[in-house]
């Protein structure tokens, strides 16, 4: 039988997940959720919840629209002769707002269900089977290292009562055979499958602090949801300007330079650290790439579709282009990859003009079910 405590925690849990829900692109935009709280967890801040209640109360025979004062006063007190306060520092408490740990699974599932993303079909025929015992209940029999206590005692104390053995002043339980509880277990195979996501992303002048936050908080939700997906997910970063390399997490979103942009050069080590670490036969290969669409040259972006089409997707489940929006790019590449794989649907492109846009890109590149 379910305590009362759980059920009231399991309300509780439902009743922060429709308020993340109602708030959920509030918080997909806000970059300070992107760094997790402890071990797979975000701490998610949210106005107090209060369980509505009846209150009675005395108003002393004062209802509205009755007491001192004359038609045109003002309701309230507004300070002394008319005038508001003096600013001084208050004594009175402020609003508070309560916050929450969420692990990233469940925010995953909420974002999951909220943006309606289909659970993702892995390609490849590299998928490992692990098992993983799960306590599903009580029974009353099993190894003494499995006895849960706190079910042996409260049975134990349930019979001494109801026999009249209990003496509240000398509360001694002793529990006997039939008494004990041990915790049962199932053992669910779970499928493992292999996924890498590969980020890549133009560091050149033209891209600020501000285009460079958005692909921050983006990756980090594309992350949320396709580990959730998978077990096993690798995460690797390419920068580039006119030429790329591949670098370090903390390097990829610190990064600035100042030269040209070379789009072609992240697609070539893309392809390259493909075929040295993850062959598409084992892995699930993701590859995104964000940009604000400005490249060298005509000649560098018909090499960027030819690399698109013969290298990267037939490895790839899927490649995702995100272009960001900046007052120094011209934002002609989405139209030319647009263009070249009008009806290739393993390429997805998405334009994020702001952060409010992150949600919409999201859904545009996780639709798929890839």
């Amino acid at each position: 039988m379910i305590s009362r405590i759980e059920q009231d925690h399991s309300r509780f849990r439902e009743i922060i997940r429709g308020k993340i829900r109602q708030n959920l692109r509030k918080y997909i935009s806000r970059g300070d959720m992107v760094a997790p709280k402890g071990q797979g967890t975000v701490a998610i801040p949210m106005p107090q919840i209060n369980i509505p209640r009846f209150v009675h109360g005395d108003n002393s025979g004062q209802g509205v629209g009755q007491g001192d004062g004359e038609p045109g006063d003002p309701v309230g007190g507004t300070g002394k002769d008319g005038q508001g306060g003096a600013g001084k520092a208050g004594e009175q408490e402020g609003g508070k707002a309560l916050e929450v740990e969420v692990t990233l699974e469940e925010l995953a599932q909420i974002m999951g269900e909220e943006l309606g993303l289909p659970n993702i079909q892995p390609k490849g025929t590299h998928s490992l089977e692990t098992r993983k015992d799960r306590y599903v209940g009580l029974r009353n029999s099993g190894p003494e290292s499995l006895r849960n206590f706190k079910a042996t005692y409260k049975r134990a104390l349930r019979r001494q009562v109801a026999m009249g053995s209990y003496d509240p002043a000398r509360p001694v339980i002793v529990p006997i055979r039939e008494d004990r509880r041990y915790r049962s277990w199932r053992t669910d195979p779970r499928p493992q499958t292999n996924a890498v996501i590969i980020y890549m992303m133009d560091v050149s002048g033209s891209m600020g602090d501000e285009q460079k936050e958005i692909v921050r908080i983006e990756s980090f939700w594309i992350d949320t949801w396709l580990r959730s997906q998978y077990k096993g997910l690798e995460s690797r970063y390419i920068i580039h300007d006119a030429t790329a390399r591949v670098v370090e997490r903390e390097v990829f979103f610190r990064t600035r330079e100042s030269g040209g942009t070379m789009i072609s050069s992240a697609y070539k080590l893309c392809a390259e650290l493909i075929d040295a670490e993850f062959s598409p036969e084992q892995w699930n290969i993701y590859a995104f790439h964000f940009s604000d669409g400005d490249n060298w040259s005509v000649d560098d972006t018909a090499t960027c579709i030819q690399l698109v089409k013969h290298q990267l997707l037939p490895k790839c489940n899927q490649f995702g282009y995100g272009q960001v929006e900046s007052p120094y790019g011209s934002g002609q590449f989405i139209k030319d990859l647009r263009s070249a794989f009008a009806k290739n649907i393993a390429l997805v492109t998405s334009e994020i003009k702001s952060k409010d846009d992150i949600m919409d890109s999201i859904r545009e590149f996780l639709k798929g079910g890839r």
